[in-house]
Formats: C-alpha cells, sequence, structure tokens
C-alpha cells in the first residue's frame, strides 16, 4: 500500500480494523469469485459467402455475441481433408469459458468437399489465394488469378476483417503436427501438449490464411493444425476439442467485479492539485499508463481497504488529499474488484501515481499473496490483461518497493524523491514477473 512501514503497519492495521467494525464482514453488491459461469447462448448461424457453385459457407458463433474475446475454428479449408470438421461439430454442443465466444466455420470450401478434391471448382487451392505472399501457381497449388480472387477465400477473409477473432485455427491433414506460426508460441505450445501432437515449422509457403492473418493482425494468432490422415476417433475428437477449449481458457479475461469508491469532482480537483504538485501536470486523469505496481494491503480482507479508499481523508502518513487509492483489489479467494477506472490517476505509489496502475493485495506479505495460489492466478492474469491493453512489458511491471527504480519515477518534491516502501521487493517481484511469462503473449490476453 501507500503506507510507510516504517509506521510498523499498527497504525495502518489500527485505521482499518477500525473502519472494518463499522463495516459488514461482506461488501454489499459483491459477487462471490466462485460465482457460476453465465451459459452458453444459442447457437447463432451466419452466411458469410457463398461459393463458386453458389453453396453457403456458414459461421456458427457458439457463446455471448457481446463476449470480449472470440475464438475461430475452421474445420476444413481443403475438400479432402475433411477430419477437422468432426472437432467443429463436437464443439457446436461446448458451453465456451466466461468472456470467450467460439466461431466455427464447417468448411471453407463446399464446392471442394462435394467434390473431393483439394481446390474449389476454379481448381484453386484456396490456401494460396491469400494476400500475404501471393504470387502465381499452378498445378495442385493453383492459386488463382490474384488474391482473393475466390469466393470462398474473399469471404473469409472479410469475416476475419469483421470479427477479429484472438485466435484462429484451421485444420488440415494430414502431417500430424501443429505448425509453428507467426503469433503466440505459448498459445501454440498448449494446444500441441492438449492435442498430443508435436509443434513444428515448416518452409514458408506463399499466400496462406495464417500468413496474411499474421501480417494484417500482428496481435492475434492464427496457426495451422494438421490433423492424421482419415477421420479422427471419437477419442481423438473429444482430445482436439478439449485443446480448443484450453486454448479460449487461456485468452478469457479475468472476472472483474466493479466496486467503485466515491470519485467525484473534488476528488478530481485534489487529484489535479496533486498532480500539478508532485509532477508539474495539471490533470487528474491518467493518459498513458506505461507502470504496473503491485502492493498488499496488511490486512486479512476486502472490506476495510474498501472503505478506507472510499473515505478521501488525507493520508496518515503525507497528510495530503485525495486520500490513498488503488485501481483493483485482489481478495484472498482471488476475486477482483475494480475501485476505480484506469483513466484516472490514483495515489497508491508516490513517483509514479501519474503514469502507473496501482493493483492492491489483501494479506500482510509478499510471501502470502505468492503463496496463495487463487489470489496470485487472479494477479497474474489480470496484470497480463492490462499489459495488454496498454502495451506495458514484463519489465515495467514493479513491485512497491521498485518505484524509485522505475525510469518513468518523477517526483518534485524534494523530500518524498527517495520515498520507498516495503512491500513486493525485487526478489519477490522476479518470482512473480517469472510466473507472469508463463502466461500468453499480453496481445493475446488484452
Amino acid at each position: 500500500m501507500t503506507f510507510d512501514p516504517t509506521l510498523g503497519g499498527v497504525f495502518l492495521s489500527a485505521v482499518l480494523v477500525g473502519l472494518a467494525a463499522a463495516s459488514s464482514a461482506a461488501v454489499p453488491g459483491s459477487s462471490p469469485a466462485g460465482a457460476p459461469a453465465p451459459a452458453a447462448g444459442a447457437e447463432r448461424a451466419t452466411v458469410i459467402g457463398r461459393s463458386v457453385q453458389g453453396r453457403p459457407i456458414r459461421a456458427r458463433l457458439v457463446g455471448s455475441p457481446r463476449a470480449r474475446v472470440k475464438i475461430l475454428v475452421v474445420g476444413s479449408v481443403h475438400g479432402n481433408e475433411p477430419a477437422g470438421r468432426a472437432v467443429v461439430a463436437r464443439l457446436r454442443r461446448t458451453a465456451p469459458p466466461r468472456g470467450t465466444a467460439l466461431w466455427l466455420v464447417d468448411d471453407a470450401n463446399p464446392d471442394g468437399s462435394a467434390a473431393g478434391s483439394r481446390q474449389n471448382a476454379h481448381g484453386v487451392d484456396l490456401n494460396r489465394n491469400f494476400p500475404f505472399g501471393w504470387k502465381p501457381l499452378d498445378g495442385t497449388y493453383e492459386s488463382g488469378p490474384g488474391p482473393l480472387s475466390e469466393p470462398e477465400s474473399h469471404a473469409m477473409a472479410g469475416f476475419i476483417e469483421r470479427e477479429r477473432p484472438r485466435v484462429t485455427i484451421w485444420y488440415h491433414q494430414a502431417l500430424r503436427i501443429v505448425v509453428t506460426g507467426r503469433g503466440d508460441p505459448t498459445l501454440e505450445r498448449l494446444y500441441a501438449r492438449r492435442s498430443g501432437l508435436l509443434r513444428r515449422a515448416l518452409d514458408p509457403l506463399p499466400g496462406t490464411a495464417t500468413s496474411w492473418q499474421s501480417d494484417r493482425f500482428p496481435g492475434d494468432t492464427a496457426f495451422v493444425v494438421e490433423l492424421p490422415g482419415g477421420p479422427l476417433s471419437s477419442a481423438g475428437v473429444a482430445r482436439h476439442a478439449r485443446a480448443v477449449r484450453a486454448l479460449a481458457a487461456a485468452v478469457a479475461p479475468p472476472r472483474v467485479v466493479q466496486r467503485p469508491i466515491p470519485f467525484g469532482e473534488q476528488r478530481e480537483e485534489e487529484m489535479r492539485r496533486y498532480a500539478r504538485r508532485h509532477y508539474g501536470i495539471d490533470d487528474y486523469r491518467l493518459r498513458h499508463p506505461r507502470v504496473i505496481v503491485q502492493h498488499y494491503t496488511v490486512t486479512d480482507s476486502f472490506a476495510p481497504v474498501f472503505n478506507y479508499f472510499a473515505t478521501d481523508a488525507p493520508d496518515p502518513e503525507l497528510g495530503e488529499l485525495p486520500g490513498v487509492c488503488a485501481h483493483y483489489v485482489i481478495d484472498r479467494d482471488g476475486t477482483i474488484y475494480q475501485l476505480v477506472s484506469t483513466r484516472i490517476m490514483c495515489r497508491h505509489t508516490v513517483g509514479l501515481n501519474w503514469t502507473a496502475i496501482g493493483i492492491e493485495h489483501v494479506g500482510r506479505s509478499d510471501a502470502q499473496v505468492l503463496g496463495n495460489r487463487r489470489q496470485l492466478a487472479a494477479s497474474l492474469r489480470l496484470t497480463r490483461m492490462l499489459q495488454g491493453r496498454h502495451g506495458i512489458p514484463t519489465h515495467h511491471v514493479i513491485g512497491h518497493n521498485e518505484n524509485r527504480s522505475s525510469r518513468f519515477h518523477r517526483e518534485r518534491v524534494p523530500h518524498l524523491r527517495t520515498q520507498t516502501h516495503a512491500d513486493f521487493p525485487r526478489p519477490a517481484m522476479n518470482v512473480y514477473r517469472r510466473r507472469l511469462e508463463r502466461l500468453p503473449a499480453p496481445e493475446s490476453m488484452r
């Protein structure tokens, strides 16, 4: 927190315990972390285009259309490689993880499927007809007269442009590998591990769907899964469907309970004056967050922390207004509460409030937080999401004790330029940052 540990934590604990006595044990309006995820929405089918011979190309949405993260799964793009369609059929019966939805395209080449051929009815290999690296090819890999010349590839490209799936899986046959792409390698490795396939690189090919997606949307991930030849067994179908769901769970946004503290015009003006005095910035808004700072509360529950932050009283250490606060507080059971918009400055770290998002963890030590699996998992997912949304690299995710070493540290008041606190020193944060890097890339979790 933003309190001097030389006060012994006793004064802070006494203040918060007093506030806790005046509050209920549970915060009104909050929801338990273990609340069930909403049921998947009814399946919605959309015709996104038609083949050369007029057959519909359908995309089915499983889950809520309001889901922040969409996963696209394409069962077949070559008519003689149909095994992935069984996985798509299985996924139509699954409930996506909370905050995600699945777009399922059973068949991107219905004419080729009807004819049992790799190409579409024009004799074009659709996976050589996308714009990135396109070049004229003849024979088996006929690439068409130009990029997106075929109605099927044109329909798929337009659909991807509109929907911006965070992750796309294209099923092919029959190399039995996950093909290394240009997206998030953590997601590719996760699929490989869950499906039992090896992950391998292939020589670059011209005009492929995944290379076009990677070039067009570099923050997203698209890769090819080469299934075995022939139809998949029922166990194989189930295994690949679980791998897709594991990807969706890996990039699903964390559940955040909104519990805003009062931050009206008076507190905004107090924050503006504070920013002017300490940073030379005449604004209360957090314009471009560049740092995420981790804290712990020196309490055993969330309610007293909320009430203390909501009070807007001069803090006991520096005696300034506005009162201290943090953007997020993570309870011991992993519940994430958002108290303040990330568009507004919070007083949580001397020298960095002008550019830092603050995350508090209910607990009495960084070791306690790092040892709490549910709380730590929630913290890592929240931090990774914030990194992705604000473009914050991992080395700018710091502990409160590391504030003076940040290159963004700025303080106009001379006696505060060396001010720091004991929570989350470098050794603890080195553990935290290593754990953070095991998650999917920030862009995948934005």
